[in-house]
């Protein structure tokens, strides 16, 4: 039976989540905060489909490397001290959830969850759509033969996984990608990762929102619920009341906040990440990488060079930090010696948040704080990554069926 479907939030998830609805035949309408032409998380990040990432953030060693960096205004991880509750608690829970046994149980699921999203995204290069797909693999790059120690640990794994991986010296590594000049130890090559432009998937997934019947509510804010015994009636906006049948949050960043009036806890904090965009790069790799000891991330886009990282943990506030925005400049050489900081001079840095949960693990399912609410938020790094199965597993949810995937650990509830 057809439903109406408000979608709140515009970026990859609830776009993902919107098209999935309507395949399904319902009536959606996707609510946003920010006007259409906007520069959320889903449009300046790295791009890349990644099913080597499938260690959460929250794992063995990374409480004890963030409390290394945190002191470092130029490192790829840092906290701005404040008096935050809700931080602390965060920063405790994250604490608890760093385990080896909390990897083990998420490491499978975070593997199907972006092998499935992957095989969407060819689906919809298949169809015919052009948003720059190039499923060549990814390049975990090494300086130092610590890093590729660390990183050939981390390519077992995968392979015990059922994920492909490779170790590859310097002159392997060269050989995948010849057609940037590289200064490594070695790597890692996941073939089955892949990358685009996000911002071209994105306006793919509106316009086919579009040709479907949904419809936008662009500049419209939620500011509270209309809720009957354990249903919610309505959302509330600056414009009014809209009702619908089926609720689906896709906050990112601000999910947390809209859901406290339904005393539902899903503990969040922005993780800001920056990234320039090099229209004419010095030279241009074919695959997209990851600058391993300096976490920065590096794709190619068309003719363009993108270049991201850090994980700033400092509350909503959309200032670029040049200090943060020079560490990851001064990274891009140690490995691509071809290039110079001052090759960006005159490149506006974008910023966006990264919606990150305490465990690392994103918020998927439907909740006790109301009966036709799902949740589908919290994937921190993964959203485009998970973006495509997160909204089918979503439109699932909404005409509750049962997911082909356990989705016990991503439960909204699970902080209660």
């Amino acid at each position: 039976m057809s439903k109406h479907v408000i979608i709140i939030g515009g970026g990859v998830i609830g776009l993902s989540a919107a098209e999935a609805c309507l395949k399904r035949g319902h009536r959606v309408t996707v609510v946003d905060r920010q006007p259409q032409q906007r520069s959320g998380c889903s449009f300046g990040n790295a791009g890349m489909v990644v099913p080597s990432h499938f260690i959460p953030l929250a794992a063995p060693g990374m409480v004890a490397l963030g409390f290394k960096w945190m002191w470092n205004p130029e490192s790829p991880f840092y906290i701005k001290p404040r008096f935050d509750l809700d931080l602390v608690s965060w920063g405790i829970k994250f604490m608890q959830a760093a385990t080896r046994s909390h990897v083990e149980a998420a490491s499978p699921l975070l593997r199907d969850l972006n092998l499935a999203s992957r095989e969407l995204y060819l689906q919809y290069a298949a169809e015919g759509e052009d948003f720059g797909l190039v499923t060549k693999g990814l390049l975990m790059l090494c300086k130092t033969q610590h890093g590729l120690d660390e990183e050939a640990a981390v390519a077992a794994k995968a392979n015990a996984l059922g994920v492909p991986a490779e170790v590859l010296d310097a002159a392997g590594t060269a050989k995948v990608d010849p057609t940037i000049t590289m200064d490594v130890a070695g790597s890692v090559w996941f073939p089955k990762d892949c990358h685009m432009a996000p911002e071209k998937f994105i306006a793919v997934l509106e316009r086919r929102i579009l040709a479907a019947g949904g419809t936008f509510r662009w500049n419209t804010e939620v500011t509270g619920w209309k809720k009957e015994g354990g249903r919610l009636r309505a959302i509330q906006t600056p414009a009014g009341e809209l009702e619908a049948d089926e609720f689906v949050l896709c906050g990112g960043a601000w999910s947390d906040d809209l859901v406290r009036d339904l005393g539902l806890k899903i503990p969040m904090q922005a993780g800001k990440g920056y990234s320039l965009t090099n229209p004419n790069p010095v030279e241009l790799p074919t695959l997209c990488s990851v600058l391993t000891e300096a976490r920065v991330a590096v794709t190619p886009m068309g003719n363009s060079l993108r270049v991201g990282g850090t994980m700033e943990i400092s509350g909503k506030q959309e200032k670029i930090e040049p200090r943060r925005v020079a560490g990851i400049l001064k990274a891009l050489p140690d490995y691509f010696p071809k290039f110079k900081p001052s090759d960006f001079d005159g490149i506006k840095p974008w910023q966006g948040f990264r919606p990150c949960s305490p465990d690392g693990m994103p918020y998927l399912g439907r909740t006790r704080a109301a009966s036709n609410l799902t949740v589908a938020t919290g994937h921190s790094m993964m959203g485009l990554s998970l973006g495509p199965e997160t909204g089918r597993l979503a439109a699932v949810l909404v005409d509750r069926e049962k997911t082909e995937h356990d989705l016990a650990m991503l439960s909204p509830d699970r902080y209660a």
